[in-house]
């Protein structure tokens, strides 16, 4: 009997167990996965004994054994193991080196790559500990990301899965936050102050009620770093959509929803965005992360290397995630990188590309559609690109000739003609993230008026930035501008916008508006000693607030200084900002109501 024959013979013998063993095995996967990460957030939060640290690291070793299992049962059952092979060679590699390093542990009492990279950085403690933690984030994103791996039973709308990706990782993060190895603070960080500072880094805002560089560890900053990338991509809401709507498919109703994250109404077409959305921001996150590795002044007292690497690494994604969260105290106002303008011009331009938004960057700079554009010089960017380029560039003059004129001599006295000019385009770029390289509560009130009305507009669809989008107000200005002119058709850039947009952007305005004045009113009522005390007033409320729901993170200083119960409005206030105020409002809708019958047309005077 060849091999084929055998193999035929043994598959018709697993058949019949086929569905129950791999269904008892992705309940037990998911179980694994759960109880794995647990117990290395433990291991890391707290402080423990060696025989306790020993056991919780047999755990995470116990995991590993488990998915080398599970992939042998996966090749045992499938019809043809060497396509199977080929189509997951990437989590074949990493089950061979957990297998392989099992091995060196079981008989040589450490893995074998986690010695051999002790040796060549004897200066790096923990090296093994520091490769099996890696392991495991690895293992479980790709078990995660392999189709099936997920139990969606449930049919879900992308909007609730899209809020619940998000509650699920602002509350691992308070979780994680709050452990006493993450801060400075003894016994931990406060709940409230945990909770503020997940949903500020998941939403990529960026205000900050603790100090970064003083009362965050070196774990801290990771846990940080790491909810600044998940939240920033959404990467969980949308993996999580596109396994939904690829099993169950994608009601009409749902399209807005789809629109208003990838900013297209093809799903065929937004079905292959997820990894290009990952291949581009982790390209232009280490792009950006080398050149500030080279930028760095020595004013900067870096413990070593690996620390330099980590801050870039750090600054890289915040910058490009529009979260605006740095290492240092005030900042880049810090006096270690206030004057580093090529710091600030790198930041600059992450900030600008991570708010025009992923589909417009596909747009503007992929390779074939540069190709299509220089063979076809007749054709341009798409509508909305063009509306998202065009609008943020307007935008960043706008805010820059704003910031240099009214804080010339102001906030920028004292700098070159050249730092003025990169401070006033960096924050009129940075309106949609938390950086500053001037203290933002020294600025004027004429640019404190500027800067609330350019977060209040925020960055672009499908961008990393919140804010009411520059769609929404292209479309507004548009159809005001049409109003005016007494036309039939509200028009942008030759195109025609359909009723269905303009009353999507109105609603969106709308919700913000009022979002906006609920909660400054809700801080009004629990900030009453800070308005009393004389040393604030309802406008720097106000501004804080604006910050927090366009999740931008500038801050005029208060935000440290609010209570409990402001930290909790601002943190309501930077979560709807992120997921959407339509977003929410079809979340919550229910089904969709439809009538055979339409009610008489009323009049009425409107203005």
């Amino acid at each position: 009997m060849n091999w084929q024959g055998f193999r035929e013979r043994i598959n018709v013998r697993l058949y019949e167990s086929k569905d129950a063993v791999l269904g008892l095995f992705q309940w037990l996967n998911l179980g694994v996965n759960l109880t794995a990460l647990v117990v290395l957030a433990v291991y890391v939060g707290y402080a423990h004994s060696e025989a306790t640290s020993a056991a919780l690291f047999d755990v995470v070793k116990g995991s590993f054994a488990f998915y080398v299992l599970h992939y042998g049962i996966r090749l045992l059952y499938h019809f043809h193991p060497k396509q199977l092979l080929r189509e997951t060679w990437g989590e074949g590699l990493i089950m061979g080196l957990l297998l392989l390093e099992g091995l060196g542990d079981l008989f040589f009492g450490g893995p074998f790559l986690g010695d051999a990279l002790s040796r060549l950085m004897p200066g790096i403690s923990n090296v093994s500990t520091f490769l099996i933690q890696g392991y495991l984030f690895v293992v479980i994103v790709l078990e995660w990301m392999r189709p099936g791996s997920r139990l969606p039973s449930v049919r879900l709308h992308p909007a609730v899965i899209f809020i619940l990706s998000f509650l699920v990782l602002i509350a691992a993060g308070t979780w994680l936050l709050s452990m006493p190895e993450m801060t400075t603070i003894p016994g931990g960080m406060p709940f409230v102050d945990a909770l503020f500072t997940s949903t500020s880094a998941t939403c990529v805002t960026g205000l900050m009620s603790l100090d970064t560089m003083t009362q965050f560890t070196a774990k801290g900053h990771w846990v940080l770093l790491l909810l600044i990338q998940l939240g920033g991509l959404n990467f969980i809401a949308f993996g999580s959509f596109l396994a939904l709507a690829s099993k169950f498919g994608v009601a009409v109703k749902q399209h807005d929803v789809i629109e208003d994250f990838v900013n297209t109404d093809n799903l065929l077409g937004s079905s292959g965005t997820l990894s290009k959305v990952v291949a581009w921001c982790l390209g232009l996150e280490a792009v950006g992360a080398l050149t500030m590795m080279a930028l760095w002044s020595p004013d900067v007292p870096f413990a070593s290397w690996t620390d330099r690497l980590f801050s870039s690494v750090f600054h890289s994604v915040s910058a490009f995630n529009n979260a605006g969260i740095t290492l240092f105290t005030d900042g880049l106002a810090h006096p270690w990188v206030a004057n580093n303008w090529l710091i600030h011009w790198v930041v600059t331009v992450l900030v600008f590309l991570g708010a025009l938004g992923m589909v417009t960057m596909f747009d503007l700079f992929d390779f074939g559609k540069l190709r299509e554009r220089m063979a076809q010089p007749w054709k341009t960017i798409s509508f909305p690109s063009k509306i998202a380029l065009y609008f943020s560039l307007g935008l960043v003059t706008l805010g820059t000739l704003a910031f240099g004129l009214l804080e010339w001599n102001g906030t920028m006295d004292g700098m070159s003609t050249f730092g003025k000019v990169t401070t006033a385009v960096f924050q009129s770029v940075t309106r949609t993230s938390g950086f500053n390289t001037v203290d933002i509560g020294s600025v004027g009130l004429p640019m404190l008026f500027v800067l609330l009305v350019l977060m209040f507009i925020g960055a672009s669809s499908s961008s990393t930035g919140g804010g009411i989008k520059t769609s929404t107000l292209a479309i507004v200005m548009a159809d005001v501008w049409r109003t005016v002119r007494g036309s039939d058709h509200v028009q942008i850039f030759q195109r025609t916008i359909s009723a269905v947009l303009r009353s999507r952007a109105y609603s969106v305005l709308l919700f913000f508006l009022v979002g906006n004045a609920i909660g400054m009113f809700a801080l009004t009522l629990t900030e009453g000693p800070l308005l009393e005390s004389g040393n604030w007033d309802f406008f720097d409320l106000a501004f804080e607030h604006v910050s927090a729901m366009g999740t931008v993170g500038l801050s005029t200083g208060l935000t440290p200084l609010l209570s409990s119960g402001g930290k909790l409005i601002l943190a309501a206030a930077m979560f709807v900002g992120r997921v959407g105020t339509l977003t929410v409002a079809f979340a919550v809708g229910g089904k969709t109501v439809q009538t055979h019958f339409k009610y008489p047309e009323g009049h009425t005077m409107v203005g």
